[in-house]
Protein backbone atom coordinates (compact mmCIF):
# COMPACT_ATOMS: atom_id res chain seq x y z
CA UNK A 1 0.00 0.00 0.00
CA UNK A 2 1.45 3.32 -0.74
CA UNK A 3 2.06 5.58 2.31
CA UNK A 4 -0.39 8.46 3.65
CA UNK A 5 -0.37 11.20 1.13
CA UNK A 6 0.94 14.42 3.61
CA UNK A 7 -1.84 16.90 4.69
CA UNK A 8 0.44 19.25 2.52
CA UNK A 9 -0.55 17.66 -0.43
CA UNK A 10 -3.60 16.64 0.53
CA UNK A 11 -4.72 20.54 0.43
CA UNK A 12 -2.54 21.71 -2.73
CA UNK A 13 -4.73 18.83 -4.45
CA UNK A 14 -7.67 20.61 -3.28
CA UNK A 15 -6.16 24.16 -5.21
CA UNK A 16 -5.84 23.19 -8.27
CA UNK A 17 -8.14 22.29 -11.07
CA UNK A 18 -6.05 20.93 -13.58
CA UNK A 19 -2.92 18.60 -13.76
CA UNK A 20 -0.28 18.11 -16.32
CA UNK A 21 1.97 15.15 -15.88
CA UNK A 22 5.17 13.91 -17.33
CA UNK A 23 6.11 11.21 -19.12
CA UNK A 24 9.66 9.50 -18.95
CA UNK A 25 10.32 8.90 -15.63
CA UNK A 26 7.12 9.65 -14.28
CA UNK A 27 4.45 7.41 -15.91
CA UNK A 28 6.67 5.07 -17.66
CA UNK A 29 9.83 3.55 -17.14
CA UNK A 30 11.08 3.89 -20.74
CA UNK A 31 14.79 3.51 -20.21
CA UNK A 32 15.11 0.01 -21.59
CA UNK A 33 13.90 1.90 -25.07
CA UNK A 34 16.25 4.28 -24.78
CA UNK A 35 19.04 1.93 -24.43
CA UNK A 36 18.15 -0.33 -27.21
CA UNK A 37 17.03 2.27 -29.96
CA UNK A 38 20.45 4.48 -29.11
CA UNK A 39 22.83 1.15 -29.07
CA UNK A 40 21.32 0.30 -32.33
CA UNK A 41 21.66 3.94 -33.91
CA UNK A 42 25.78 2.97 -32.46
CA UNK A 43 26.01 0.02 -33.88
CA UNK A 44 24.50 1.42 -37.27
CA UNK A 45 27.15 4.32 -37.68
CA UNK A 46 30.08 1.73 -36.05
CA UNK A 47 30.23 3.39 -32.53
CA UNK A 48 30.50 2.16 -29.45
CA UNK A 49 27.80 0.92 -27.51
CA UNK A 50 26.78 3.02 -24.37
CA UNK A 51 25.52 1.58 -20.80
CA UNK A 52 22.02 2.08 -19.66
CA UNK A 53 23.30 3.89 -16.71
CA UNK A 54 25.23 6.39 -18.70
CA UNK A 55 22.09 7.23 -20.67
CA UNK A 56 20.08 7.78 -17.47
CA UNK A 57 21.76 10.96 -16.69
CA UNK A 58 21.29 12.54 -20.10
CA UNK A 59 17.54 11.85 -20.38
CA UNK A 60 14.96 14.76 -19.65
CA UNK A 61 16.20 17.27 -21.98
CA UNK A 62 14.47 16.43 -25.21
CA UNK A 63 15.93 13.89 -27.91
CA UNK A 64 18.10 16.26 -29.71
CA UNK A 65 20.33 16.74 -26.22
CA UNK A 66 20.43 13.39 -25.54
CA UNK A 67 21.84 12.25 -29.10
CA UNK A 68 24.26 15.06 -28.71
CA UNK A 69 25.19 14.15 -25.35
CA UNK A 70 25.50 9.92 -26.28
CA UNK A 71 27.82 11.01 -29.49
CA UNK A 72 30.15 12.93 -27.21
CA UNK A 73 30.20 10.29 -24.46
CA UNK A 74 31.15 8.06 -27.27
CA UNK A 75 33.47 9.93 -29.49
CA UNK A 76 35.22 10.79 -25.76
CA UNK A 77 35.97 7.11 -25.99
CA UNK A 78 37.53 6.80 -29.34
CA UNK A 79 39.61 9.96 -28.41
CA UNK A 80 38.62 11.29 -31.17
CA UNK A 81 40.82 14.68 -32.26
CA UNK A 82 37.53 17.38 -32.97
CA UNK A 83 34.74 16.19 -31.29
CA UNK A 84 32.07 19.10 -31.00
CA UNK A 85 33.19 19.14 -35.30
CA UNK A 86 32.02 15.03 -35.71
CA UNK A 87 28.74 15.78 -33.66
CA UNK A 88 27.70 18.27 -36.12
CA UNK A 89 28.65 15.56 -38.84
CA UNK A 90 26.83 12.63 -37.61
CA UNK A 91 24.25 14.35 -36.43
CA UNK A 92 21.53 13.81 -39.48
CA UNK A 93 22.53 10.13 -39.67
CA UNK A 94 22.24 9.61 -36.17
CA UNK A 95 18.97 11.56 -36.09
CA UNK A 96 17.44 9.43 -38.53
CA UNK A 97 18.83 6.12 -37.61
CA UNK A 98 17.74 6.68 -34.02
CA UNK A 99 14.33 7.69 -35.28
CA UNK A 100 13.55 4.72 -36.92
CA UNK A 101 14.86 2.98 -34.32
CA UNK A 102 12.96 3.98 -31.51
CA UNK A 103 9.87 4.07 -33.52
CA UNK A 104 10.45 0.52 -34.34
CA UNK A 105 10.94 -0.76 -30.73
CA UNK A 106 8.35 2.18 -28.90
CA UNK A 107 7.02 1.12 -25.62
CA UNK A 108 8.72 -2.88 -26.37
CA UNK A 109 11.46 -2.48 -23.59
CA UNK A 110 9.70 0.13 -20.91
CA UNK A 111 7.02 -0.28 -18.62
CA UNK A 112 4.07 2.09 -16.65
CA UNK A 113 5.21 1.94 -13.12
CA UNK A 114 3.23 0.79 -10.08
CA UNK A 115 0.23 3.18 -9.35
CA UNK A 116 0.44 5.52 -12.77
CA UNK A 117 -3.51 4.24 -13.80
CA UNK A 118 -4.70 4.57 -10.15
CA UNK A 119 -2.96 8.26 -9.99
CA UNK A 120 -4.58 9.50 -13.17
CA UNK A 121 -7.78 7.48 -11.97
CA UNK A 122 -8.01 9.72 -8.54
CA UNK A 123 -7.17 12.45 -10.35
CA UNK A 124 -9.77 12.91 -13.06
CA UNK A 125 -12.51 11.32 -9.91
CA UNK A 126 -11.36 14.88 -8.45
CA UNK A 127 -12.54 16.60 -11.64
CA UNK A 128 -9.15 17.84 -12.97
CA UNK A 129 -8.53 18.14 -16.61
CA UNK A 130 -5.08 16.32 -17.89
CA UNK A 131 -2.66 16.73 -20.12
CA UNK A 132 0.59 14.76 -20.89
CA UNK A 133 3.17 17.06 -21.19
CA UNK A 134 6.82 15.70 -22.27
CA UNK A 135 10.17 16.98 -23.99
CA UNK A 136 9.78 13.27 -25.83
CA UNK A 137 8.92 14.00 -29.81
CA UNK A 138 5.22 13.86 -29.90
CA UNK A 139 5.41 11.43 -32.79
CA UNK A 140 7.22 8.81 -30.46
CA UNK A 141 5.08 9.87 -27.40
CA UNK A 142 1.17 9.42 -28.90
CA UNK A 143 2.50 5.51 -29.87
CA UNK A 144 3.91 5.20 -26.52
CA UNK A 145 1.08 6.23 -24.31
CA UNK A 146 -1.34 4.16 -26.69
CA UNK A 147 0.42 1.34 -26.34
CA UNK A 148 0.37 1.45 -22.54
CA UNK A 149 -3.42 2.21 -21.96
CA UNK A 150 -2.50 5.47 -20.95
CA UNK A 151 -3.72 8.00 -23.77
CA UNK A 152 -7.62 7.95 -23.17
CA UNK A 153 -6.93 10.23 -19.67
CA UNK A 154 -5.33 12.56 -21.33
CA UNK A 155 -7.47 15.79 -23.18
CA UNK A 156 -3.87 17.16 -24.52
CA UNK A 157 -0.61 15.76 -25.47
CA UNK A 158 2.23 17.98 -25.93
CA UNK A 159 5.84 16.74 -26.89
CA UNK A 160 9.04 18.21 -27.24
CA UNK A 161 8.50 19.50 -30.59
CA UNK A 162 5.00 20.89 -29.72
CA UNK A 163 6.45 24.51 -28.69
CA UNK A 164 9.36 26.17 -29.36
CA UNK A 165 11.17 25.47 -25.86
CA UNK A 166 11.01 22.68 -23.98
CA UNK A 167 11.14 21.93 -19.97
CA UNK A 168 12.53 23.33 -18.17
CA UNK A 169 11.71 26.56 -20.24
CA UNK A 170 8.29 27.61 -18.88
CA UNK A 171 6.78 28.18 -22.19
CA UNK A 172 5.46 24.51 -22.62
CA UNK A 173 3.81 24.61 -19.43
CA UNK A 174 2.20 28.15 -20.29
CA UNK A 175 1.02 26.77 -23.70
CA UNK A 176 -0.39 23.76 -21.77
CA UNK A 177 -2.46 25.53 -19.25
CA UNK A 178 -3.60 28.20 -22.05
CA UNK A 179 -4.59 24.89 -24.25
CA UNK A 180 -6.84 23.63 -20.97
CA UNK A 181 -7.88 26.59 -20.48
CA UNK A 182 -6.47 27.32 -17.27
CA UNK A 183 -4.90 29.61 -14.76
CA UNK A 184 -0.81 28.23 -14.12
CA UNK A 185 -1.57 28.97 -10.44
CA UNK A 186 -4.45 25.91 -10.42
CA UNK A 187 -2.63 23.79 -12.48
CA UNK A 188 -0.52 20.88 -10.89
CA UNK A 189 2.87 19.85 -12.28
CA UNK A 190 3.58 16.23 -12.03
CA UNK A 191 7.23 15.37 -12.67
CA UNK A 192 10.45 13.68 -12.19
CA UNK A 193 13.04 15.75 -12.39
CA UNK A 194 14.62 19.08 -12.07
CA UNK A 195 13.64 20.03 -15.52
CA UNK A 196 9.75 19.65 -14.34
CA UNK A 197 10.24 21.84 -10.99
CA UNK A 198 12.30 24.40 -12.81
CA UNK A 199 9.43 25.13 -15.23
CA UNK A 200 6.48 25.19 -12.95
CA UNK A 201 8.34 27.28 -10.63
CA UNK A 202 8.78 29.69 -13.86
CA UNK A 203 5.10 29.07 -15.07
CA UNK A 204 4.15 29.88 -11.50
CA UNK A 205 2.47 26.67 -11.85
CA UNK A 206 3.19 24.09 -8.23
CA UNK A 207 4.79 21.10 -8.85
CA UNK A 208 4.95 17.59 -7.35
CA UNK A 209 8.11 15.09 -8.05
CA UNK A 210 7.77 11.31 -7.54
CA UNK A 211 10.91 9.76 -6.17
CA UNK A 212 11.66 7.61 -8.74
CA UNK A 213 12.86 8.73 -12.39
CA UNK A 214 15.50 10.24 -14.18
CA UNK A 215 16.82 13.15 -12.35
CA UNK A 216 20.07 13.59 -14.15
CA UNK A 217 21.33 11.41 -11.27
CA UNK A 218 20.69 13.75 -8.82
CA UNK A 219 18.69 13.50 -5.58
CA UNK A 220 15.08 14.15 -6.30
CA UNK A 221 14.57 15.60 -3.20
CA UNK A 222 17.18 18.34 -2.98
CA UNK A 223 14.71 20.02 -5.81
CA UNK A 224 12.41 22.55 -5.04
CA UNK A 225 9.25 20.96 -5.28
CA UNK A 226 6.22 21.11 -3.62
CA UNK A 227 5.64 17.94 -3.04
CA UNK A 228 7.32 14.54 -3.43
CA UNK A 229 5.29 11.18 -3.94
CA UNK A 230 6.95 7.44 -3.55
CA UNK A 231 3.91 6.45 -6.52
CA UNK A 232 1.05 7.91 -8.21
CA UNK A 233 -1.23 6.38 -6.05
CA UNK A 234 -0.41 8.43 -3.48
CA UNK A 235 -2.17 11.44 -5.61
CA UNK A 236 -5.38 9.39 -4.46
Amino acid sequence: MPAAVTPSLSTLLTRVDAAIIDLDGTMVDTMGDFNEALNRMLRELELPSIAAQMIEHMVGKGSEHLLRSVLHHVLVQVNHASIAAEIEALYPSAWASYQRHYLAINGQYAGVYDGVKAGLQALQARGLRLACLTNKPRDFALPLLQSKGLDGYFEKVFGGDSFERKKPDPLPLLKTCEALGTDPARTLMVGDSSNDAQAARAAGCPVVLVTYGYNHGQPVRAVDADGFVDSLAQLT
